[in-house]
């Protein structure tokens, strides 16, 4: 972090009235010894890359058309301006201009060209190498006669408004016919026909199966005709996803966890909404879920105690909704002593916190944490807590490695015991090495999309060998696979991408990275041809590997997204790693540190 200037000269002040100080002590005694330190002191280079935007140009464009750029720097000169334009279907970026001097401009010949849609961007630096991109601005380039179908987006259900735009066209009439064909087919078949402006139809996808389709626009007039570029990979979607409430049990009190099952073949599931009705009243909302699991923790107290019912109301990314069966008849009592573990993860080690929730109408005594070894019947107490917070620090380094069970026992002011529901297969795992972070990073390309450049890093707790992450490796850099594939092919939703990695076909011993969102689209596998390389880091004394895959170029597939949501990785190690020492790594996975960002 760069400190601010004002910041800067006071740290600096300070620190040379100290050394002024310093350089001569005496005391009134016979003895007098003086000594005199020397620092120097230098502030610090420029860290901070430069501000850069890109005005739009309007749209449609011809000819040659003036590029304008807004860069500043406080610290350092610019070096470089670069005017970048994405043509249409193009993966890579091509140099439009190069300026180092204010205003900075550029003259872009569209007529050197194609005609159609057209991303464009500035690529800044400044003396002290740093660099920043531009956001990205479309426009379209029309040097001839153009047709433009507009994209009505990644997913669409029922009636779709499709609108086509004829550039240049002179006063001849103009007549628009609208097709489709599976996506990435060549039979073409008419959805519209005979459009004239303002070149508009609906598109009726109930009769369409659901599935993915291309579609493009061809304009004719007399023997003239021009043919769109094709809008790929429009999902159709009229399905509503499947959806089911989790009975939650009965009676109900304190916090207590409500939960549904979800999915969806076509979009994804998007939404899932939690409700409860009071008996003879309507349904409210419990909770709103976004991500899968679909569960929350709520607490009954809020309710007047009586009979519930509780149902789901799943929405798919198309906007398909379906309502789960209710469940009824549930009881919501509060009067009773209650008590519940709060979850402390699937995954335990070294001092973990259990905490339990207890309430009585007749005051709590106490409660009692337990564990007993998952399978058995005989718990152990872990400790006795009076009042709350009912929580206390379990030394699982105590126990053997192995799955266990917990629950909480609470006795109220009358004697009288109730017991937790039980949180099984809870596994203690101590071992040396395991996973310790998860961080990747933008090269030179679009933030928030995964492409050239980008790098992946994961981090073990201590020093691995690197023969047993991939055979024969010795932990140079090797040419391997990055492979990113959509949520719904693994069983999860569309905002559950994971990457691993392959080498030769066969998949490295990297485990996986659970990205958190939606970096490509529904069911679309993209494989990048990458490199895998080692590093050691000592941190506090104690050794231990990086691994970083660096992303080259795409191989194969499609369907990359570009993500604006920050979010946090988490990355499932696998356990057949192992240190330089001999122990395997655990299983036991490790979300990413510091402040949720975009990825990539």
């Amino acid at each position: 972090m760069r400190l601010p200037t004002a910041l800067r000269l006071a740290v600096l002040g300070l620190l040379g009235a100290w050394l002024v100080l310093a350089s001569t002590t005496s005391s009134d005694a016979t003895f007098v010894r003086s000594t005199t330190n020397t620092a120097t002191v230098r502030a610090a280079d420029d860290w901070t890359p430069p501000a850069v935007s890109l005005a739009s140009p309007g749209t449609p464009v011809q000819g040659t058309v003036t590029l304008s750029a807004t860069v500043t720097d406080a610290e350092s000169a610019i070096t470089s301006v670069v005017f970048q334009y994405l043509a249409p279907g193009a993966s890579t970026w091509t140099t439009a201009c190069t300026t180092a001097a204010a205003p900075y401009t550029c003259a872009w010949n569209t007529r050197a060209s194609a005609d159609g849609g057209y991303d464009l961007r500035v690529r800044a630096v400044n003396g002290a190498g740093y660099s920043s991109v531009s956001d990205v601005v479309s426009t379209t380039v029309a040097n001839n006669v153009l047709v433009v179908l507009g994209d009505p987006g990644d997913v669409v259900r029922g009636s779709v408004a499709l609108r086509s735009t004829v550039y240049n066209g002179g006063l001849l009439p103009w007549l628009v016919t609208v097709q489709y064909t599976t996506n990435g087919g060549t039979s073409w078949k008419t959805l519209c026909s005979g459009l004239s402006a303002p070149f508009t139809c609906t598109w009726s996808t109930t009769g369409f199966a659901n599935d993915s389709f291309d579609l493009r626009a061809v304009a004719t007039s007399g023997l003239s005709s021009a043919t769109s570029a094709v809008v790929s990979d429009v999902l159709v979607d009229n399905a509503a996803p499947t959806v089911a409430m989790v009975d939650p049990g009965t009676p109900l009190s304190g916090t207590a966890t409500f939960a549904a099952t979800a999915s969806d073949a076509g979009s994804g599931v998007q939404q899932v909404v939690l409700q409860y009705a009071p008996a003879g009243g309507g349904f409210q909302s419990l909770c709103v879920l976004t991500v899968d699991p679909w569960s929350c923790r709520f607490a009954t107290t809020s309710l007047a105690d009586g009979s519930y019912a509780f149902r789901a109301v799943a929405t798919d990314v198309a906007g398909n909704i379906a309502t789960s069966a209710a469940v009824t008849g549930r009881v919501v009592d509060n009067t009773v002593s209650s008590v519940s573990l709060d979850d402390p993860g699937a995954f335990l080690s070294g001092r973990a916190t259990i905490t339990a929730q207890g309430s009585s109408t007749a005051g709590v005594t106490s409660v009692r944490v337990q564990y007993a070894a998952t399978g058995t019947s005989t718990w152990t107490d872990i400790c006795t807590a009076a009042a709350a917070p009912y929580s206390c620090a379990w030394d699982t380094t105590a126990v053997p490695n192995g799955s266990y069970d917990l629950r909480a026992v609470l006795t109220d002011g009358r004697g009288a015991t109730v017991t937790s529901a039980v949180l099984s297969a809870r596994k203690v795992d101590n071992s040396r090495l395991r996973a310790v972070d998860v961080q990747s990073a933008n090269g030179e390309g679009t933030a928030g999309r995964v492409d050239a450049g980008d790098t992946l890093t994961l981090t073990y707790s201590d020093v691995v060998a690197p023969g047993t992450i991939s055979a024969g490796w010795t932990g140079a850099a090797l040419p391997v696979t990055l492979r990113l594939r959509d949520g719904n092919l693994l069983g999860g939703t569309s905002k559950s991408d994971a990457i691993d990695v392959l080498r030769n076909g066969s998949t490295v011993q990297l485990g996986s990275v659970g990205l958190r969102e939606d970096y490509v689209k529904g069911r679309k596998t993209a494989l990048f041809n990458a490199t895998m390389t080692t590093t050691t880091l000592t941190v506090d004394g104690v050794d231990r590997t990086v691994v970083t895959i660096t992303v080259g170029s795409l191989a194969s597939g499609n369907g990359l997204r570009t993500v604006t949501t920050p979010s946090t990785m988490v990355w499932t190690p696998s356990t057949a790693v192992l240190a330089t020492t001999g122990g395997a790594c655990a299983a036991t996975p490790v979300s990413e540190s510091g402040t949720a960002d975009r990825e990539f």
